[in-house]
């Protein structure tokens, strides 16, 4: 224990008073529509918040709170072979975050967040789709939680 943070094994550190956290649904307003991405986001985040915090999950009124959407989901190429073919391309997933912490309101942000995946330009997105999607959505909830909760 340090000062009046409490710590933990995963590195978060979350004021003792903080007991409650709410995760709105991440609407996925992106051009193009993956069918299953709000969803799968949504409960990444609240299962990384009850596997690696204290806090017990409330639909309102918490002391920590998320909502925000996914704004971006896209796929480029981003490298270029010969006769102008790509040799790979990126899944890239946007998402806009607002944290509203209402016991330090000083660790509140709002922010996007960005990652993506390259994969081979032979196999077809749909055959990987739904592994990328995993990978991305972990990479960016570590990096919410991170900024949520780490403070480093």
């Amino acid at each position: 224990l340090i000062s009046c943070n409490i710590y933990s094994f995963t590195g978060a550190s979350i004021h003792p008073d903080a007991k409650t956290v709410s995760i709105n649904y991440f609407q996925n307003q992106a051009t193009i529509v993956q069918s299953q991405l709000s969803q799968t986001f949504t409960l990444a985040l609240q299962d990384k918040f009850l596997r690696e915090t204290s806090l017990v999950l409330e639909k309102q009124d918490a002391d920590m709170h998320f909502e925000g959407y996914i704004s971006d989901y896209k796929v480029m190429p981003v490298s270029i072979g010969s006769q102008d073919q790509a040799n790979q391309n990126r899944l890239s997933i946007t998402v806009f975050v607002r944290f509203i912490n209402s016991i330090e309101e000083s660790q509140s942000f709002e922010q996007n967040f960005t990652k993506y995946s390259d994969f081979d330009a032979s196999q077809s997105l749909s055959s990987l789709e739904e592994q990328l999607i995993d990978e991305i959505i972990e990479e960016l909830i570590d990096d919410i939680f991170n900024k949520a909760v780490v403070n480093w």
